[in-house]
């Protein structure tokens, strides 16, 4: 039986998926299963993956008739994975030679539920070391420790579930799988219910990922409605903390994230398809009306003046209507 479960996505990244599959096989081992999973690609993607599935060891296919989004791919994958540890890896994105080999071994020493990493962020020739915010290194923690306050770039700012090993006994319960509803944003909800279910994690400074940056399929790059995804995300992530037992102590990290999103999707709305920059303001005044007004009022008043005036407005322009 494997140690460790790979589950890749893939969709039209047919550019990619040959270095990606290549890093695979760079990293094969007897204690290791790879889980290629083809969400209905129609750009020959389905032929790179077959490609190599046949030079893979320990490599399983599996095949939707329909694209059903990355976080059906991914639960595809959590499903038919044999290991004791989960991990992921996108399409069009890499491993160095030997890291799943160092990324297994820190897990089984370090015997907690699961353990984050940092990542190479590759944007064409440029790469760029960026490190998991997490409050201490090399130390098993509570997790809830790494959402931390509201006005610091903590572990649940860090969305990148790649980056990370996770023990099978997390998604035992069925619990803790990825939000098909959602387009994208589906790793921020994750990440979230990840840190508030978990007992232990601990994170480590590898560097063996190599995540690629713009790239014209990527989800990051739409402008259409699924980017406004993170709406049910982070509304899901305030019903979360309704229901916790430390949601009050928690409440306003999620408010001040989720108000930085609203922030940073308005900021760039005129690159947006017009009926989605029409409905991402109507949304966001709804939404920041919708928050916990007393949070919503501490959070404004720390945050930076510019993005504060924005949400101002939008908050004021709802209460009009």
């Amino acid at each position: 039986m494997p140690k460790l479960s790979v589950v890749v996505p893939f969709h039209n990244v047919a550019a990619y998926a040959g270095t990606t599959l290549g890093s695979l096989a760079r990293n094969a081992d007897p204690d290791v299963e790879f889980l290629l999973v083809d969400d209905a690609s129609t750009d020959g993607t389905e032929a790179v993956v077959d490609h190599w599935a046949d030079r893979l060891p320990q490599a399983r296919v599996i095949r939707h008739g329909t694209n059903v989004g990355i976080a059906a791919a991914r639960n595809s994958g959590i499903d038919a994975a044999l290991g004791d540890f989960i991990t992921f890896l996108d399409g069009d994105d890499w491993y160095a030679p030997g890291h799943l080999n160092r990324l297994l071994r820190a897990a089984q020493d370090l015997d907690c539920d699961f353990v984050r990493t940092d990542h190479v962020q590759s944007t064409g020739v440029n790469r760029v070391v960026r490190r998991a915010p997490a409050p201490l290194r090399d130390t098993v923690i509570d997790p809830r420790e790494g959402i931390g306050a509201a006005a610091r770039e903590t572990m649940v700012d860090y969305p990148f579930v790649w980056a990370g090993i996770y023990h099978r006994r997390l998604f035992e319960d069925g619990e803790q799988r990825f939000a098909t509803e959602l387009r994208t944003a589906e790793d921020r909800l994750w990440t979230w219910k990840l840190h508030l279910r978990a007992r232990t994690y601990a994170a480590l400074g590898l560097h063996g990922i190599f995540y690629r940056r713009g790239v014209t399929t990527s989800l990051t790059q739409i402008k259409d409605s699924r980017q406004l995804d993170f709406f049910p995300a982070y509304d899901a992530v305030l019903d979360e903390l309704h229901r916790d037992r430390d949601g009050e102590r928690l409440l306003p990290k999620a408010v001040r994230t989720y108000c930085a999103m609203i922030a940073f999707h308005n900021e760039k709305a005129a690159t947006y398809e017009p009926a989605t920059a029409r409905r991402l303001r109507g949304e966001s005044a709804s939404a920041l009306n919708r928050m916990p007004q007393e949070v919503l009022d501490h959070t404004l008043k720390m945050i930076d003046d510019k993005r504060g005036a924005l949400l101002g407005r939008l908050r004021t322009k709802q209460k009009a209507a």
